[in-house]
């Protein structure tokens, strides 16, 4: 069997943000002097368009709109956006469109814009309902406004919506992480990203790292945090996503799955197949607004070829996010690589029960989940 074309997605970076925060490694930037908004479409339009030649006649499967803070943009700029991306591509009639936001720039009126525009989804960055910890974070919302936030969600004509957590928080304590996930699970949100804090090289918590719960509390936290989900009618179908059923995120599914993706804006990364070359490439974009808005240089600033040796961990390291079974048949429909290429390393995993296996399938154990990365290792 030879490599295949997988789904294509397409993912937007809108690199600004009210402020940074402290605990951030996404490429992103405060806003200062205001946003260039309509300059800044007009490349990502162009982005695009030198891109379509790796569409190779697939209709784009999803939309994801990330930052940086999107909301920072005039619903009549992300309609400007996708009606520019529509006249380019073609989506599909599904197609899920996404977009990130945050509970301070969450206002009826111009959220109802950006349902006009065509987004069917919002993600909307919560990580605490506790003013304390929402300081600590540098999030510039409040309590109340999370909240209000995810009611004016509920309202909308949306297809579903998504509330990002934290657990292991600074000083967090099990009963605080639990109340954290009580008042997200009382918003009824249809789908909940639970992830714990972790730090980051080149941040601020990098210098001056705060003091987190000790591993103990964090296995205590996930594990009562996970059976609360549960017991709520929440389903957890990756690392750190829940949802209810039928809510899961189509364009993360997409990446776990070793799905393909153009990435357009500011550093953001695309991974797609070449069905003529039967090879796997990497992209990156041109990381700092000045740079990438400058008409002298290129968007892209990096492409290569993922090599034969990295395509298993890089399969791997993907699918075993995901909870669900994985083809066996999808090894080497994403990747060219035969099955025995990784025979040994399946074994062995499988003996160390990190995994489960059959002759159609492979799944990862919840022990496997639990110590992911042994996991991955055997794979590199």
């Amino acid at each position: 069997m030879s490599l295949q074309l997988p789904p294509l997605s397409l993912y937007i970076h809108i690199p600004w943000c009210i402020q940074k925060c402290p605990y951030c490694d996404f490429n992103s930037h405060a806003v200062k002097q205001g946003v260039p908004e309509q300059e800044y479409i007009s490349h990502l339009l162009d982005d695009l368009n030198l891109d379509l030649a790796w569409v190779q006649g697939r209709e784009i499967h999803s939309i994801f709109i990330g930052g940086g803070t999107p909301s920072v943009f005039s619903a009549a700029g992300i309609a400007r956006l996708l009606a520019g991306v529509r006249s380019s591509v073609q989506l599909a009639n599904a197609c899920e469109i996404s977009m990130e936001a945050n509970p301070g720039t969450f206002e009826a009126e111009r959220f109802a814009g950006y349902v006009a525009a065509g987004v069917t989804r919002f993600s909307i960055g919560v990580q605490s309902f506790q003013q304390q910890q929402l300081t600590a974070l540098g999030r510039i919302h409040n309590s109340e406004e999370a909240s209000r936030a995810a009611r004016l969600a509920a309202e909308l004509p949306l297809r579903s919506f998504n509330l990002d957590l934290m657990h292991g928080l600074p000083g967090q304590t099990l009963t605080d992480a639990l109340a954290d996930l009580q008042q997200a699970i009382a918003l009824n949100p249809p789908h909940l990203s639970w992830y714990q804090l972790t730090i980051e090289p080149n941040t601020a918590f990098a210098s001056r790292p705060p003091i987190l719960p000790e591993d103990e509390l964090l296995w205590e936290i996930q594990e009562q945090g996970h059976q609360l989900l549960l017991a709520n009618g929440y389903q957890q179908y990756e690392t750190s996503a829940y949802a209810k059923a039928g809510h899961a995120c189509q364009h993360n599914l997409n990446y776990w799955r070793f799905g393909d993706y153009l990435g357009i804006g500011c550093g953001a990364h695309g991974k797609v197949t070449l069905a003529d070359k039967q090879a796997v490439l990497r992209t990156t974009k041109v990381k700092h607004p000045k740079g990438y808005m400058d008409l002298s240089r290129p968007y892209l600033d990096e492409q290569r070829l993922v090599t034969a040796d990295e395509l298993p961990f890089e399969f791997f390291m993907n699918r075993f996010r995901l909870l669900e079974p994985c083809p066996v048949n999808d090894l080497t429909a994403r990747t060219g690589l035969p099955v025995e290429s990784v025979s040994a390393a399946l074994q062995q995993a499988s003996k160390l029960a990190l995994i489960k296996q059959d002759e159609q399938h492979w799944q990862v154990t919840a022990k496997g989940a639990r110590y992911l990365n042994d996991l991955l290792s055997l794979f590199i």
